[in-house]
């Protein structure tokens, strides 16, 4: 009998793994509290890029770069792909001094896909731009994908391969049962041999009740759209020293974000939008881009992330148990990362040796500042 797998967390890891794990012939169930893609995996800014990545997830982040690549070969979508590039503008001399340094450092690992570039190339790159900006990092390959689009392009991959979604359960009973668990919401019940923790802002509830916790804390990055505007914009732009994530769709419709936080409401397990906080979004674009200072704010909104102390998430083993996988806490810039985690996970369950390093993701770094 195939090995049962529950996958709690429907965002995009846990579609990746649910996928993942099917094609390895598991029997994989997925539960969600809410729907799949609901708080951070189908409402984000919807940035892929290896550029400006933690030292530890650039391996990671140039694998699943590569899978972006082909990912109508994998899900039978493009998920809305555009590789149009990424460059993170300096302001001022001390950003590109920070530039200079972080090309120097990606180098020094090894790495060639971050370059800095003067102030005529970033112009011609970003036509619109302030004269005052001296330069930038650009990433070419980088760019931007539609988040909800993907995660429902990999969960109805993930269901032609077998596996159950039950959506609109929230698990609140974790008992080891055998060999395996138990799982409750109260009127559904789910046995597993194995089981994976993706369950991103509510992950540290699964690992309380697991009996490992961990710092994490929701947070709630914010978003708006503009109305259509005519094309400017080409890339994505990002700042050195202030939070942006910066873009103009094909329809017109320009996306402002970077990671200024909202409010979660834990009672109601959502976010709440701040007026001084998108203000402060929309001031770093004026003062890049000064034309912008008369288009319409159509929308906003945010997500619930599930955020690390150390900004790096949770990917391996438990420490306590030897059926248990985590693959939480991606700290607002995992959705790039979808692709590759599922391919972790599966062959952590094969107990096969992941080809990429992800030792400092490991759930023991926590332990020694964690209380038991």
């Amino acid at each position: 009998m195939a090995r049962r797998v529950v996958i709690v967390g429907a965002g995009f890891h846990g579609c990746s793994a649910a996928l993942q794990l099917s094609l390895e012939g598991y029997k994989v169930t997925i539960i969600d509290k809410a729907y799949a893609g609901r708080h951070a995996s189908g409402v984000n800014a919807g940035g892929v890029r290896r550029l400006g990545r933690h030292p530890a997830e650039i391996p990671l982040a140039i694998a699943a770069w590569e899978r972006w690549q082909c990912m109508t070969d994998i899900v039978g979508d493009d998920c809305g792909f555009r590789p149009v590039g990424q460059v993170k503008v300096a302001e001022n001399d001390e950003d590109m001094a920070l530039l200079a340094d972080r090309e120097r450092q990606v180098r020094g690992l090894g790495f060639r896909h971050e370059k800095l570039i003067n102030r005529e190339e970033l112009q011609k790159r970003l036509p619109a731009l302030a004269h005052h900006c001296p330069g930038g990092l650009a990433c070419d390959g980088d760019g931007f994908a539609n988040p909800y689009r993907t995660v429902t392009a990999w969960r109805r991959e993930a269901e032609r391969q077998g596996a159950v979604f039950h959506e609109g359960v929230e698990i609140t009973i974790v008992e080891p049962r055998g060999n395996g668990w138990h799982l409750s919401s109260g009127n559904e019940h789910f046995e597993a041999d194995l089981l994976v923790n993706c369950a991103g802002a509510w992950a540290g509830e699964l690992c309380d009740l697991l009996g490992e916790p961990v710092p994490l804390t929701a947070e709630a990055p914010m978003l708006m759209i503009t109305e259509r505007l005519a094309p400017f914009l080409g890339t994505v732009v990002g700042a050195t020293s202030r939070p942006l994530s910066f873009k103009q769709f094909e329809n017109g419709t320009v996306l402002i974000g970077g990671g200024v936080r909202g409010v979660v409401d834990t009672v109601r397990h959502v976010a709440d939008t701040r007026l001084d906080g998108l203000a402060e979004n929309a001031d770093t674009v004026v003062s890049l881009f000064p034309f912008m200072q008369d288009a319409r704010i159509m929308r906003t909104w945010a997500g619930v992330e599930a955020v690390m102390q150390d900004q790096i998430p949770v990917i391996g083993p438990s420490s306590q148990h030897a059926n248990v996988i985590h693959a939480f806490g991606f700290s607002a810039h995992g959705y790039q990362l979808g692709p590759i985690t599922g391919e972790i996970v599966a062959d952590l369950a094969m107990e096969r040796e992941p080809t990429l390093p992800i030792a400092p993701f490991s759930i023991q770094r926590f332990q020694a500042t964690c209380p038991a």
